[in-house]
């Protein structure tokens, strides 16, 4: 697997000095996505190629590789860091164990409701948390909604932490979230998102967590019929760039594009909460049975994985922060 994903990365990358710049000076500039075309994240970014298109006069645009075309989120790290693509929108879980401060946006219950996520994202806060990827090949251009995040599975309702026990649920491949299930008493299992539908189908787990539209949107309401509403997490997506491929544009254009990447946040949360009502109709119509947990008991059940990543200063300085703004 690392000799294959090498020699694709290495290969894209020695394309892009005639895939970026054409010879009548047009700018190609790609983007991947697992999300397939009419998720909220990928027509936020679509809306940024328009945009670029407009303001620039078609000088740049941006080709678009949705539903995970080029593989998993990531391997869209890769792409970005060994400048195959321009543009990636992972999940922040994915970044945790490659960028420590973002452990803070995916810690259980670390923001109140999704208005508070959005103020503490939008501010200074925000601001320096899209800094932390400099150093790794990455521009941090915006922050997009992907909560808040719920259990679902094919057993039963989760009321308390201890309807989860005995159950595998499936995790993203973050020390943060698999702590988080076990403290919530499931069995947690690392594996990726693709794999989830025929995991469940063959039982293989029981359950999953993760945002109402791609529940909706990935079809795995189809198999697994009880979605409980923990909202145990608020952490959003990171849309990021190519720090080679920026650094090779004009000041102009990086400016423009990190503005239109800042605008087009409020384009993909009035796409998003539009989705979230939609997604949650959809699932309900099809007969998948919604519960509100205890989610105090919850909150209770997490303090110990909140406690032990706060012993770091720097992660406890921003949970003040944000604390600040809730």
């Amino acid at each position: 697997m690392f000799d294959r994903r090498m020699l694709l990365f290495g290969g894209m990358a020695a394309g892009v000095a005639t895939m970026l710049r054409g010879a009548d000076g047009t700018i190609r500039l790609d983007a991947v996505d697992v999300h397939p075309p009419g998720y909220p994240t990928v027509e936020a970014v679509k809306w940024m190629g328009e945009e670029l298109q407009r303001e620039t006069g078609g000088r740049i645009h941006i080709r678009q590789f949705p539903s995970g075309q080029l593989g998993a989120e990531d391997d869209s790290l890769g792409f970005a860091r060994y400048k195959a693509v321009a543009f990636c929108r992972v999940a922040v879980a994915a970044l945790n164990n490659a960028f420590p401060e973002t452990r803070l946006l995916s810690l259980p219950y670390s923001f109140r409701s999704v208005d508070h996520m959005r103020r503490a994202i939008d501010g200074k806060v925000g601001d320096d948390l899209l800094n932390v990827f400099d150093r790794r090949g990455l521009v941090g251009l915006a922050y997009y909604d992907a909560a808040p995040r719920s259990i679902y599975n094919i057993r039963r309702p989760i009321n308390v932490p201890a309807d989860l026990h005995g159950l595998k649920i499936r995790a993203p491949q973050s020390d943060i979230f698999l702590e988080t299930l076990m403290a919530m008493g499931a069995n947690p299992t690392p594996l990726s998102y693709g794999g989830v539908f025929s995991a469940l189908e063959t039982h293989l787990i029981d359950g999953a967590e993760n945002n109402m539209p791609s529940f909706e949107s990935s079809r795995h309401f189809e198999t697994a019929r009880f979605w409980s509403e923990t909202d145990h997490s608020l952490s959003p997506d990171a849309l990021l760039m190519s720090k080679a491929i920026h650094d090779r544009l004009a000041p102009r254009d990086q400016e423009l594009i990190r503005d239109i990447a800042r605008r087009s946040v409020q384009v993909m949360r009035e796409s998003w909460d539009k989705r979230v009502a939609d997604a949650r109709a959809e699932v309900l119509k099809a007969g998948v049975q919604v519960n509100q947990p205890d989610v105090a008991a919850f909150i209770a059940a997490t303090q110990p994985v909140r406690d032990r990543y706060l012993q770091d200063p720097r992660l406890a300085a921003l949970y003040r922060r944000i604390e600040e703004v809730a």
